[in-house]
């Protein structure tokens, strides 16, 4: 197993010249995106210089920053330990401005994909959205394991995603579970890689029984099929290099996102009449929204146009 404090190579250590505090809330969200943010995000204040709360297995004691840093997975890297708030609203983000190298794993038993069903949604924009993560397919009752060896920050119901678990790892990720049926473990509880987090389901802002699995740093979501071949269910690699290049993909999904207009269907509208208002055709409607001339345009429906 991998054992805390191996895997974070010494750059890691957030010195000036290696992470450059920066706040952009646009980098977050769940599911659905943007507009949602607000939602996802809760409401969470701390002193500064106040320590982290204790895991529930050492909370008979009296907790102090060197335990943080002896127990809590990278917490030198991420400086906080929240079992309440599934994102922190930017307080936790960083620029990067050079390469970290994170070692994923030495031996196959560290590693494990969440659950064996095939992709049905990947990472990036959808529907005029961004989507921070990849849909898997499961049934509902299916096991989802953890990725890597790491201890679980969050295990609540939250409106969008429905039961989900966060997982910090020593190897400085963070891994998102989400729209579980029953989760079956606590906040502060040490996992290994394989180990059951809960059981697939449909709940929050879900339409059908899936895995809606993210990988971040930091905050900053990371394509989970750049860590994973998720095809095969085996990593890519045995580390992984974050550099600024990373996170470009999510500033031009965003640009593309952004770029995109669209039309909500009110009653009698027609496709020639959203052409005609928008300065376009019918079959430039069709074509960008996957559909026919003859389709019937259902109240409320978003129409892209651009």
């Amino acid at each position: 197993m991998i054992k805390n404090g191996t895997l974070l190579v010494a750059s890691l250590l957030l010195s000036a010249s290696v992470l450059a505090q920066v706040v952009d809330t646009a980098a977050y969200g769940g599911p659905e995106g943007n507009e949602i943010y607000e939602a996802l995000i809760e409401s969470y204040t701390v002193e500064e210089g106040a320590d982290a709360p204790a895991p529930a297995m050492f909370s008979d004691r009296t907790w102090d920053l060197n335990d943080s840093l002896t127990f809590l997975p990278s917490y030198e890297v991420y400086r906080t330990w929240n079992t309440d708030a599934i994102f922190l609203g930017g307080t936790q983000s960083h620029g990067i401005t050079d390469t970290l190298r994170l070692q994923l794993a030495h031996e196959d038993c560290d590693h494990a994909m969440p659950c064996p069903g095939h992709l049905t949604s990947g990472y990036g924009p959808r529907k005029g959205r961004m989507h921070y993560g990849v849909d898997l397919k499961l049934e509902t009752g299916d096991p989802v394991k953890s990725a890597f060896d790491g201890m679980v920050r969050i295990s609540k119901y939250n409106r969008t995603f429905g039961h989900v678990v966060v997982v910090r790892h020593y190897n400085g990720l963070e891994t998102l579970y989400a729209h579980l049926s029953e989760r079956m473990v606590e906040p502060g509880q040490e996992v290994h890689a394989g180990d059951v987090l809960g059981l697939g389901g449909n709940t929050g802002r879900s339409y059908g029984s899936h895995l809606h699995f993210e990988v971040r740093f930091l905050e900053q979501p990371i394509d989970p099929s750049l860590v994973f071949d998720l095809e095969k269910g085996t990593l890519k690699a045995k580390h992984f290099d974050i550099h600024k290049g990373t996170f470009a993909a999510i500033a031009a999904a965003k640009a593309e996102a952004q770029a995109r207009k669209y039309h909500v269907v009110r009653r009698g509208d027609t496709l020639s009449a959203i052409a005609r208002r928008y300065g376009t055709s019918v079959s430039a409607l069709c074509k960008l929204n996957g559909m026919k001339q003859s389709a019937i345009l259902p109240l409320g429906k978003r129409i892209r146009y651009r």
